[in-house]
């Protein structure tokens, strides 16, 4: 009868201590392999060989974790500028960008729209932002708020273009039957109206129109300045 040789624990390869940096590694190959919408805490932790109860140390709901994969998406982003493109353009093209980025990962850019990213890339993007936004003349508070709301712009947008690319979105059809179900007596502008410009233009188009309508706003606007 063969016995069986007990092997030691101690001889098992040691596991790479855990960190932020490790757990976004980790959800970045759960993203890319499963999608967004299976990325868990629980299956994260899998794929780093321990239990939940570690990760939360670093990470301490789903939402947090998704602001750090966002920053990790971002490395691949170009935040470079260097003053020779003209600031307009350049900000249509990083814009554009967050947005193609959100958009591919459907459930982040949904949860872009609630938390920040987490992370030295998002802090390279609001400068690069920053930067362009005051080399237009925008004064601080225009410039600070004006981040914001164009980061809440390519946040809603790749939240939708994502979801009518997963088949989860509205159709196009179904608004304008809505619009056109308008009653003349109750709604007499919109029963009026000719509802085709309201879905007419590439989202390309609209989305262009969209920016630059905010630019204009956010470069010519005047807050006042509290003490």
């Amino acid at each position: 009868m063969t016995t069986r040789t007990p092997i030691s624990r101690r001889e098992r390869p040691a596991k790479p201590a855990l960190s932020r940096s490790a757990i976004v590694n980790a959800a970045l190959r759960v993203l890319e392999r499963d999608g967004a919408e299976k990325l868990t805490i629980r299956r994260v932790a899998a794929e780093l060989d321990t239990g939940p109860a570690s990760l939360y140390v670093y990470v301490k709901n789903v939402t947090v974790l998704h602001a750090l994969l966002i920053d990790g998406l971002l490395a691949d982003l170009d935040l470079a500028w260097d003053g020779t493109e003209p600031w307009r353009e350049r900000l249509h093209r990083v814009i554009g960008g967050y947005i193609n980025l959100l958009t591919a990962h459907g459930n982040l850019a949904r949860s872009a729209i609630f938390v920040w990213p987490d992370g030295p890339h998002y802090l390279s993007l609001v400068d690069l932002l920053l930067r362009l936004l005051q080399s237009a003349g925008a004064d601080e508070k225009s410039a600070a708020w004006g981040i914001d709301l164009l980061l809440q712009h390519a946040s809603v947008t790749a939240a939708e273009w994502a979801a009518r690319a997963s088949g989860t979105g509205q159709e196009v059809d179904e608004l304008t039957a809505t619009l056109a179900s308008a009653d003349h007596e109750r709604h007499p502008a919109l029963a009026a109206f000719n509802t085709a410009a309201f879905t007419q233009g590439t989202p390309d188009e609209r989305n262009r129109w969209a920016l630059d309508t905010l630019l204009d706003g956010i470069t010519r606007a005047t807050l006042p300045v509290n003490d």
